[in-house]
């Protein structure tokens, strides 16, 4: 591109956190703005353009206005990037996917459920339109969105890591987090984040999401090694997988027809 490309960041159901991610680059803020030109960021400025190159957004599909606005955006950027596990996989708004919808929707606004059209499950950006590029995680890691930034103005493909979390824990030399008697998702869990939350001697909670072709037969024979059943850990798994678990069922149903 003989200019800088024009960027815009969005937000939908979400906390905000990646955007506030990206605010907090300090000093690598300005290698940002060195390489575009940010048109619309309600966070960081006031001006607004509907007028760029690249949409970046942050949070789930929850009502029809939001599959609306998503169009919109989707018509006029040439590149879509999601970020965060909101975007990227439903994060946690997808919890109440595998809830009864009239319950949550009385838990949270009581007696004035009715005023609030949202839709029964909570879904990933790229189930209502296309997404080209995704930045995993909750948050995201800045590291890795500039990766993915600098990729996209260069023209290369993002070299963003398909593997478990398990293998930057073991380059990071940590105790398992299963041999300090803790359930870890690790196992399954896209890496790309360098093992943090294990690190930090917690255990990986899955907001990255499921690598591309997870070994499910090996995590279970984890959990047997460690006396534990797909039972005892399945609702672990609806904290951050609920969306992809259900296109993966879709997937796998459509493929048996």
């Amino acid at each position: 591109m003989s200019e800088k490309p024009r960027v815009a960041f969005f937000d939908f159901a979400g906390c905000e956190g990646d955007q506030l991610q990206v605010i907090n680059l300090e000093e690598k803020l300005l290698d940002l703005i060195d390489i575009v030109d940010v048109v619309s960021f309600r966070e960081a400025i006031s001006e607004h353009s509907d007028d760029y190159d690249i949409a970046f957004i942050e949070g789930s599909a929850t009502t029809s206005h939001a599959a609306e606005r998503l169009e919109e955006i989707r018509g006029n950027a040439d590149i879509v990037v999601a970020i965060g596990s909101c975007a990227t996989i439903g994060g946690i708004n997808s919890i109440r996917n595998s809830q009864d919808f009239d319950e949550v929707q009385e838990r949270v606004y009581g007696d004035e459920a009715d005023m609030f059209d949202s839709w029964e499950k909570a879904k990933a950006v790229d189930a209502v339109i296309e997404v080209d590029y995704e930045v995993h995680g909750c948050p995201i890691v800045q590291d890795e969105f500039l990766h993915v930034v600098e990729s996209i103005i260069r023209g290369k493909e993002p070299d963003i890591p398909n593997y478990p979390v398990c293998v930057e824990c073991k380059l990071n030399e940590n105790v398992c987090t299963f041999e300090r008697d803790e359930f870890c998702l690790g196992p399954v869990t896209r890496a790309g984040c360098d093992s943090c939350c294990v690190n930090e001697g917690t255990r990986c909670w899955g907001c990255r999401g499921l690598i591309d072709d997870p070994n499910e037969e090996a995590h279970k024979e984890v959990l047997e090694e460690y006396g534990l059943s797909v039972e005892d850990v399945i609702k672990e798994f609806g904290l951050y997988f609920n969306w992809q678990q259900e296109v993966r069922e879709k997937k796998e149903e459509d493929e048996d027809e």
